[in-house]
C-alpha cells in the first residue's frame, strides 16, 4: 500500500490518499475534469460507477440533497478563505453532482444523517426551511433514494465523530470507503477497514437507533416548519 500526498491551502484537506488502486478506478475523465480545482475529482468519478452509495453526515445536509444556497453556504463556512470563482465552481460542481440522482440506470443511494445537521441553520433560517423542504422532495418522489435521521435521543453512537461514504459497484469490484475531514481525504479499500464502516453502518441503522425511512421524513418535515429553527 502506498500513501500518495498532495499538498493544497491549509483551510482545506490536505489530499491525503490511501490505496492508489482505489483511487486510480475513479480518475477516468468525466464532465468534473473541466474543473481547475475540483479536488473530489477521483471521488465524483467512482460515484459514476457505483451500483450503491451509502452517506453519512454529522453535520450538514449530504451532498445530494443540497440547494446552491445551502451548498454555498457549507462550502464557503468550511473553507473561509476560498475565493469567489473556485466557490461558484464548486457549488456548480455539487449541483450537477445531484444528475446521477436521476439517471437511466441511477445507483441507489442511502443517506444516513445525524439530527443535529437538520437543526444547524447552515445559511440562515430560510436557507435551511429550503433545504429540508428539498429533502423531503427528492426523497418522496425519487425511488432510489432512503433517508434514515439518527435522532438526537441516541445519544453518542459509533460514527458519530466521522464523515464518510461506502460505495459498492456491480461484478467483482471491492467496496471502497471515503472518508472526509480536517487533514485529509481517504480512499480505503482494504477488506478489514471496509468491513468496519460496514459494520457501523449495521449498528446505527439498528431498529432504535436510526429512524426508520418514514419516520425520518416526518421528523425532517417537522423541523422544517418549526418556529424555533433559527
Amino acid at each position: 500500500m502506498e500513501l500518495a500526498v498532495q499538498p493544497v491551502g491549509l483551510s482545506q484537506p490536505t489530499g491525503l490518499v490511501v490505496d492508489d488502486g482505489a483511487l486510480a478506478r475513479g480518475t477516468y475523465q468525466g464532465w468534473w475534469s473541466e474543473y481547475k480545482d475540483l479536488w473530489i475529482s477521483p471521488l465524483i468519478g467512482l460515484q459514476e460507477q457505483a451500483s450503491r452509495i451509502s452517506v453519512y453526515q454529522s453535520c450538514f445536509v449530504p451532498w445530494m440533497f443540497q440547494t446552491e444556497d445551502y451548498a454555498r453556504a457549507v462550502i464557503k463556512g468550511t473553507v473561509p478563505d476560498i475565493s469567489d470563482s473556485v466557490l461558484d465552481d464548486r457549488v456548480d460542481a455539487r449541483i450537477k453532482r445531484q444528475k446521477l440522482l436521476t439517471r437511466e440506470s441511477a445507483p441507489a443511494f442511502l443517506a444516513l444523517v445525524d439530527e443535529s445537521a437538520l437543526h444547524r441553520p447552515v445559511g440562515g433560517s430560510h436557507v435551511m426551511r429550503h433545504q429540508l423542504k428539498k429533502i423531503v422532495e427528492i426523497v418522496s418522489t425519487v425511488e432510489n433514494i432512503t433517508v434514515q435521521v439518527v435522532p438526537l435521543r441516541v445519544g453518542a453512537y459509533p460514527g458519530l465523530d466521522s464523515t464518510f461514504t461506502l460505495l459498492e459497484f456491480e461484478s467483482e469490484r471491492s467496496a471502497m470507503v471515503y472518508v472526509e475531514n480536517a487533514i485529509g481525504a481517504f480512499y480505503l479499500e482494504q477488506a478489514a477497514i471496509v468491513r468496519r464502516y460496514e459494520d457501523v453502518l449495521e449498528y446505527v441503522l439498528h431498529p432504535g437507533r436510526a429512524l426508520d425511512p418514514k419516520s425520518s421524513l416526518d421528523l425532517i418535515h417537522q423541523i422544517g416548519n418549526s418556529p424555533d429553527l433559527s
